[in-house]
């Protein structure tokens, strides 16, 4: 360890932003810094992550360091210990906030929708729609493929298709009659 006059010089060095002195800095105290940490955190990773976090702070603050107030150890010492003491504090929190999960809570059904199965089972079905909808007149096709697929009312699809609203409604209604008797004869039962 330096004598504290050295610190003290080192110091007033840092608050004037000389990264020289503030490697040499930490070079002098590291070690001891560490220690503190390490000796409230009981973990080395937080510990080292504490001691990172300090020594930003004394390289942000270190023209607060006042050293009538004490010795410049003694000021990163309190540096160290205030955020361990903060990170224990929120690790307190967090624990406090936590819920432990039981065996009941961890035993949640899978969606079944990303089975294998399920999706075989949904691909045979967009199969067979397809198939059944190839049954259809064209301008069957086209009504029912405005109304579903692009959300369109009846007067939306008559307008676009050029055609008189009474006729695009036969033709939805007509083609959803042949796509449903398709489908049950294919074995697919509206949901």
């Amino acid at each position: 360890m330096q004598a504290p006059q050295d610190l003290h010089q080192l110091m007033a060095r840092v608050a004037l932003r000389d990264r020289a002195a503030f490697e040499h800095l930490y070079r002098l105290t590291s070690a001891h810094l560490f220690s503190v940490s390490l000796r409230m955190l009981r973990n080395e990773q937080r510990a080292q992550e504490i001691l990172q976090e300090a020594y930003v702070s004394i390289w942000h603050h270190a023209q607060g360091y006042q050293p009538a107030a004490g010795t410049p150890m003694t000021w990163m010492i309190n540096i160290v210990r205030n955020k361990a003491i903060d990170l224990l504090r929120a690790r307190r929190h967090e624990d406090a906030q936590s819920v432990a999960l039981d065996d009941d809570a961890l035993a949640v059904p899978a969606d079944a929708a990303g089975e294998p199965a399920h999706l075989l089972e949904q691909s045979l079905v967009d199969a067979r729609i397809g198939a059944c909808m190839q049954t259809l007149s064209a301008p069957q096709r086209q009504a029912l493929a405005l109304a579903y697929y692009r959300g369109m009312v009846h007067t939306e699809i008559a307008e676009a298709l050029h055609t008189p609203l009474g006729t695009i409604k036969a033709w939805v209604r007509r083609g959803l009659d042949r796509l449903k008797t398709c489908l049950e004869a294919g074995g697919v039962v509206a949901s």
